[in-house]
C-alpha cells in the first residue's frame, strides 16, 4: 500500500503555516488528502486567501488546538515549532507519528523506491557555508543537484516533479537541530556535524540533549564525517537507542596533520595547506574564505564530496572560486587597506569564536585586530570568548542588549550606542593591514529587523567613512 493510501483515513496535521507548512499543505492538497491546519498565530497568514485557495482544509488560527492535537494520527510540524512545550506534547496521543518536513520527504521518496544520492551537514554554525560550497563545486563539476533544507526551496516543493528529483546527482541538505528532532527515515551517502557549541538551549534545555539531537543525523548515513577538533562530533555509542552500524565509514577533518585518508591542514615552507594525509591540496592563503575555521569548513566539504563518489582534484580546483556567503566572515570592499570583516551571522558564541581564532591563525603580530560585538544574547554564557579575546583582540566595541555583558571580557573595551558608531570608533585605532570584525555573538533583533540588515548596516557604514570624515572636517 502507497503512503498516500496509508494516509487517506487518518486524521493528518500541520502544524505552523509559514513557509514549511505551506509547502506541506500545497502537496498534501496535490495528493487529494484531508488535512486540519494549525497555528497559534492569529495572523499567521491571510485566513480568507488560504481558504480560497483551499476550501476544503479547516485552518485554525490563534492557538494551538487541543481537541485537533488528541485525534491526530499524523502531525507534520514545522522546524520552529516546539514540540515539548506544555502546549502541545500533553496532546500528542502515543501512537501518533510526529514528522517534519524532511521526514515526510523522505518517507514519500522511499514510498516511491527513489533513491538519490544525499549529503546532509548540521552543525550549531557552518552548515550554509558547507552546503553552498558542496552546490558550487557540484556546479563546477556539471552534476545535477538540488539544495534544500534549512536553505534555499522548500523540499516538499522538490515532489512537484518525481522525475526530476529521480535524475538528481546529488540531494544537499542543510539540517537544523529542530529538523533532525523530527527526522529518522534519510538515507545520506555522507553526513557531517560540523561542531556543536551552546545554541538553542532554551528549546532544547541541556547542551547534553542539543548534541544528542545533532548526533540523530549518523544513523542515516553511509559515511560520517567527524570533526576532529570537537569532541562533540564524536560518535556517541549511543544514540536514540540504536548502536552506530559498524559497517559505516568515518572519515575526520581537522586543524592538524592527518593520518592516510583523512582530512586536514599541515604546513610547508612556512604556508598551510589543505590535505588529505601528507598529500598538499591548495594553499590555505588561496581560499578565498578568511579564516581557519573555513579552511575547516572547505576540509568538511571535500570528505562529503568524496563520499558520494566526486573527484578530488575537480573538487579542490573549485574551491578557489568559491566567494562565500553574505554575513559570514565576509571581507567588505574598501580602498583604505584595512580588512573589515562582517560576520554578521555569527548570532551564537560558538559562531564568534570561531571567526576570532580562524582570523587570529592567519594574522600576523604587526596587525591589530578590533572585534565589534553585541546584540540580544538568548541568555547565552559569554565566558568562552574571554581566553580568545584576551589573547588575540587589541579592542572590543560592544553594543546593543547584551553589549555591557560582553565588554566585561576585556579591559580594553568600548560601549557605543550604533555600528556607525562601532565603526568610526574603531577607524580612528587602525592602520593599513589592520583587521575590524564584526561577530556579535548574539541574535539582532534588539536593534535590526535580521542579521542580514545588521549586516548590510555594518557594511555601509564602513563603505561611508571617506564621506563621513568629510563631512566632520
Amino acid at each position: 500500500m502507497s503512503l498516500s493510501a496509508q494516509l487517506q483515513n487518518k486524521q493528518i496535521v500541520i502544524l505552523g503555516v509559514g513557509i514549511t507548512g505551506l509547502a506541506c499543505v500545497r502537496f498534501l492538497h496535490q495528493q487529494g488528502l484531508s488535512f486540519t491546519v494549525n497555528d497559534s498565530r492569529a495572523n499567521a497568514i491571510d485566513s480568507a486567501k488560504f481558504q480560497q485557495d483551499y476550501p476544503n482544509v479547516q485552518l485554525i488560527l490563534g492557538d494551538w488546538n487541543v481537541e485537533v492535537l488528541k485525534q491526530a494520527h499524523v502531525i507534520i510540524a514545522s522546524p520552529g515549532i516546539d514540540l515539548n512545550s506544555t502546549a502541545i506534547a500533553p496532546h500528542i496521543s502515543e501512537n501518533c507519528q510526529v514528522w517534519g518536513d524532511v521526514e515526510l520527504f523522505f518517507q514519500v521518496i522511499n514510498d516511491l523506491q527513489i533513491s538519490v544520492p544525499t549529503l546532509a551537514v548540521t552543525g550549531s554554525n557552518g552548515k550554509s557555508t558547507v552546503v553552498s560550497l558542496l552546490a558550487h563545486i557540484a556546479e563546477k563539476s556539471d552534476l545535477n543537484i538540488a539544495l534544500a533544507g534549512n536553505i534555499g526551496k522548500p523540499i516538499m516543493d522538490l515532489l512537484a516533479d518525481v522525475n526530476a528529483i529521480a535524475a538528481l546527482d546529488c540531494l544537499i541538505l542543510e539540517l537544523s537541530s529542530f529538523q533532525l528532532e523530527t527526522l529518522h527515515s534519510m538515507k545520506a551517502c555522507g553526513a557531517t556535524i560540523l561542531n556543536v557549541s551552546d545554541d538553542h538551549l532554551d528549546r532544547h534545555k541541556t547542551l547534553a540533549n542539543y548534541q544528542k539531537i545533532k548526533q540523530s543525523i549518523y544513523q542515516q548515513a553511509c559515511t560520517i564525517v567527524v570533526n576532529r577538533d570537537d569532541k562533540l562530533t564524536q560518535p556517541l555509542s549511543n544514540v536514540n537507542e540504536q548502536v552506530l552500524d559498524t559497517k559505516q565509514q568515518t572519515v575526520s577533518f581537522g586543524s592538524n596533520k592527518p593520518l592516510a585518508g583523512q582530512f586536514g591542514l599541515v604546513e610547508i615552507n612556512r604556508q598551510l595547506h589543505l590535505s588529505q594525509g601528507e598529500k598538499s591540496l591548495i594553499k590555505v592563503t588561496d581560499l578565498p574564505l578568511a579564516g581557519i575555521h573555513n579552511a575547516l569548513n572547505c576540509l568538511a566539504a571535500l570528505a562529503l564530496g568524496q563520499s558520494a563518489g566526486w573527484q578530488l582534484n575537480a573538487m579542490v580546483n573549485a574551491l578557489a572560486s568559491f566567494t562565500g556567503l553574505a554575513h559570514r566572515c565576509q571581507h567588505v570592499a574598501t580602498n583604505d587597506g584595512v580588512l573589515w570583516i562582517n560576520d554578521s551571522k555569527a548570532t551564537n558564541v560558538g559562531a564568534t569564536l570561531a571567526a576570532i581564532e580562524g582570523l587570529a591563525k592567519t594574522k600576523t603580530k604587526q596587525q591589530q585586530f578590533i572585534l565589534i560585538a553585541g546584540g540580544e544574547g538568548k541568555g547565552a554564557d559569554f565566558s568562552p570568548l574571554q581566553p580568545a579575546i584576551a589573547q588575540s583582540v587589541d579592542l572590543l566595541i560592544t553594543l546593543g542588549k547584551d553589549g555591557d555583558k560582553i565588554a566585561l571580557l576585556s579591559n580594553k573595551n568600548k560601549q557605543v550606542n550604533s555600528l556607525e558608531q562601532a565603526v568610526d570608533l574603531a577607524s580612528e585605532q587602525v592602520k593599513q593591514g589592520d583587521i575590524v570584525l564584526l561577530s556579535p555573538a548574539c541574535a539582532s533583533l534588539d536593534m535590526f529587523k535580521n542579521f542580514a540588515q545588521r549586516g548590510d548596516v555594518f557594511m555601509q557604514a564602513v563603505q561611508q567613512l571617506p564621506q563621513r570624515r568629510l563631512a566632520h572636517e
